[in-house]
């Protein structure tokens, strides 16, 4: 049972700064905007979170650094697609690369100290219950965050008249601009949140995940949380499942690596990315299902005078 414990443990660690990166992507996708950036603000907002913690002590002093970071980063996304009218597609690959790059040079006098783990919320009597006590009542701010970010997204998107706004500018940016809907700035909005949650997703990896600044410390975990959000047909609580299915996939090849297994660790290494793609192919063949969920608007750039 301890065994197990731990191996849950660790995947919930693993899991958390998808479900959060992905959440807020799903929101931006349902906006009708397609962020490609989501790597490249997880990455400024595992080190801003990890420097301002070094500088005040405070591991959630880190955590509101990290969620600013990300917003502005977000906000450059923005004014470039939405304003400007930029590509999405090539403005999100640009956005990754700057955040990869300008990350490296901030992270630069921080690389090699040991940081501050973010305390765990122990609940006093429910944390002792077997098993699901460690896992459910002894966890860190950021888990329970995540959890509660899922819940409110999916209030907001399915039962509250802002989330219907924004799902409309989605499908048809158009029909909502023509029925007095402000576009744009519901754009601004869900992209600043889908950046927002991906700050907060990056300060997971350095204040939880693993408590240092290590370069190009994502790992390419942006691009499994823009696959989550197709893997869970722009649905909230499917993304909760997929998250911790690729978070066990995660865990599970660094066990394999432990536990001395015969396979060549560059293939463990690959594992959570072969499942991503394995599970995008997988979706790719109900394309009855993909063209019902998938917002209408995606990707569509919209200037209001035309």
């Amino acid at each position: 049972m301890g065994i197990i414990e731990a191996i849950l443990l660790t995947v919930i660690t693993a899991a958390t700064p998808l479900v959060i990166a992905a959440a807020g992507e799903l929101v931006t996708e349902r906006s009708g905007v397609l962020n490609l950036g989501v790597e490249g603000m997880m990455i400024i907002g595992a080190v801003c979170a990890f420097a301002a913690t070094q500088a005040t002590g405070s591991p959630y002093i880190g955590i509101l650094a990290g969620i600013l970071s990300g917003t502005l980063f977000s906000l450059l996304f923005g004014f470039l697609t939405l304003t400007l009218v930029a590509n999405q597609v090539a403005t999100g690959l640009a956005l990754t690369i700057l955040g990869l790059g300008l990350s490296g040079q901030i992270g630069e006098p921080y690389a090699g100290q040991s940081g501050i783990k973010l305390p765990q919320i122990v609940f006093p009597v429910l944390s002792d219950i077997p098993v699901i006590g460690r896992l459910l009542f002894q966890q860190d701010l950021i888990f329970y965050l995540s959890i509660a970010l899922i819940a409110g997204i999916h209030w907001f998107l399915f039962r509250s008249r802002a989330g219907l706004k924004l799902r409309s500018v989605g499908d048809s940016h158009t029909s909502a601009h023509a029925l007095g809907i402000n576009v744009i700035r519901t754009r601004y909005l869900a992209v600043m949140f889908g950046g927002a949650c991906a700050g907060l997703a990056g300060a997971q990896l350095s204040l939880v995940y693993t408590p240092q600044w290590v370069e190009n410390m994502s790992a390419g975990r942006g691009w499994i949380a823009l696959a989550l959000v197709v893997f869970a047909s722009w649905r909230p609580w499917r993304i909760v499942a997929g998250g911790y299915l690729f978070g066990a996939v995660s865990i599970s090849q660094l066990y394999a690596q432990g536990n001395g297994f015969n396979v060549p660790s560059q293939l463990l290494s690959a594992l959570p990315y072969l499942a991503t793609i394995v599970v995008l192919v997988l979706i790719s063949q109900n394309r009855r299902m993909t063209m019902i969920n998938t917002p209408a608007s995606l990707g569509k750039p919209f200037v209001p005078d035309r």
